[in-house]
């Protein structure tokens, strides 16, 4: 039976290629989606409201769908689990109103902007992965 990617990742050898590269696609991924968390208010142009409004849900749910499925590598279903996390994660953020500790304003549409993040990193999870995986079974072995 053929796994996954991310399935490769958790079941690959510590040090071995496939696992390295899904580990710094991971990384690389999480803080592309803080840049766009901080950079968003510098955003002038087509779709600024909404942009400047939704971005930033989309943006922190992506990155912390990236650092998730790090951490959950090693079990049978990584995606799965971080995909279920992060969106509870940032869904009782909004619900709470930023937990009651940090600053959010509360807008019905954040849940929709939250879900779409995770959303979109699951399909740019499967779509890497594959291309990774490609590459790994292509690659020549060492010895």
């Amino acid at each position: 039976m053929k796994r996954s990617a991310a399935g490769l990742a958790g079941t690959a050898e510590p040090g071995s290629d496939l696992r390295r590269a899904i580990t710094i696609r991971n990384v690389a991924l999480a803080v592309l989606g803080a840049a766009v968390l901080v950079l968003k208010s510098a955003y002038h142009g087509p779709l600024q409201d909404v942009i400047h409004a939704y971005a930033g849900n989309v943006a922190v749910s992506f990155a912390l769908y990236f650092a998730a499925v790090n951490a959950t590598a090693r079990y049978r279903r990584p995606r799965l689990i971080a995909a279920s996390l992060t969106l509870l994660a940032v869904e009782v953020f909004e619900a709470t109103n930023g937990f009651g500790v940090m600053e959010n304003v509360y807008d019905p549409t954040d849940f929709v902007a939250n879900a779409a993040g995770v959303g979109l990193a699951v399909i740019v999870d499967i779509t890497t992965g594959r291309v990774l995986q490609r590459r790994h079974e292509q690659s020549p072995r060492r010895s």
